[in-house]
């Protein structure tokens, strides 16, 4: 094989240059970190929103060890319990090693409050089945209820699955601000989601979970911006046309419009902090509780 040919003088210049920069760059975080004017938390999270910063491109062992008081032994070990490789970089971290890391910046700052965390995804992909089975099985999990204006189908309890209100009373939530969010689905009925009981929950140290759609969570996330969006991703897009097609429910023309409206809800699933695939309800739903994480060991 014949050797590479070296890149032109102008590349390696541009190179050295962006590679200066990048240092100069992840050297100024690590100082506002050192200096306090900026938190190791706040980098964090700069990190997971934009991939190609300077925050995205530290070593985890960068980011602590720019934190006041911890040293590389600690920096080690702290690594080790959380379970991030010595090489690992912000930016590259899994869905439960963020997770990890936020609970154990946030405690360090010493304020560690429980989660609002909004499951949302295209049709089919199975939220309410996850949902359902995590409010089954978890029950330490306060599962947010939707009020809607329209009348309960068979088996619907009111205050389980739905908040039954009449178009009045609805209303009266809207004016009173009592909505997180809220919409018309369908051109015909309201459905909400009342934010007191959240409120409530969260200020109790417990949290919540709100199953949502696409437009809802947009909705929330203005309104609640420190809450967790995660975007439920079918396996494949075969079994998501497997899936809606399989329950027999809509017609043919139904199904076509549901697919089309699926392509649009996929393409929007970086707008998200968190993607978990539904391989498995029960595997989703674990994935989904530790995101919430509120009585993780790395919080105490």
């Amino acid at each position: 094989m014949s050797p590479r040919p070296d890149p032109p003088e102008v590349d390696r210049i541009a190179a050295g240059k962006a590679a200066v920069a990048a240092r100069q760059a992840r050297a100024a975080v690590k100082n506002a970190i050192a200096t306090r004017s900026r938190t190791a938390l706040d980098a964090a999270q700069a990190g997971w929103t934009d991939a190609s910063s300077a925050e995205a491109g530290m070593r985890v062992r960068e980011l602590l060890t720019s934190i006041p008081g911890l040293g590389p032994t600690r920096v080690a070990k702290t690594l080790a319990d959380l379970e991030i490789s010595d090489k690992k970089r912000v930016g590259g971290l899994g869905n439960r090693q963020r997770v990890k890391l936020h609970d154990y910046l946030q405690q360090r700052e010493g304020d560690a409050p429980a989660h609002l965390v909004v499951l949302a995804g295209p049709t089919a992909v199975g939220k309410g089945t996850v949902s359902s089975y995590i409010r089954d099985n978890y029950p330490d999990v306060h599962i947010s209820v939707s009020a809607t204006t329209r009348a309960p189908r068979p088996g619907e309890i009111d205050g389980v699955h739905y908040f039954f209100v009449d178009d009045a009373e609805f209303d009266r939530k809207i004016a009173a601000g009592e909505l997180l969010e809220w919409a018309v689905v369908h051109n015909s009925y309201r459905y909400g989601t009342p934010r007191p009981p959240i409120d409530v929950a969260l200020e109790e140290g417990r949290s919540v979970l709100l199953e949502i759609d696409l437009q809802g969570a947009r909705l929330v996330r203005a309104a609640m911006p420190e809450a967790r969006l995660v975007f439920l991703l079918p396996p494949t897009w075969e079994e998501l046309v497997r899936r809606l097609i399989g329950r027999g429910t809509e017609s043919p023309a139904e199904q076509q419009r549901r697919l089309e409206t699926a392509r649009v809800e996929l393409a929007a699933q970086d707008e998200f902090d968190f993607k978990v695939v539904n391989h498995d309800v029960s595997q989703a739903a674990q994935e989904v509780v530790d995101l919430m994480a509120v009585s993780s060991p790395y919080t105490r």
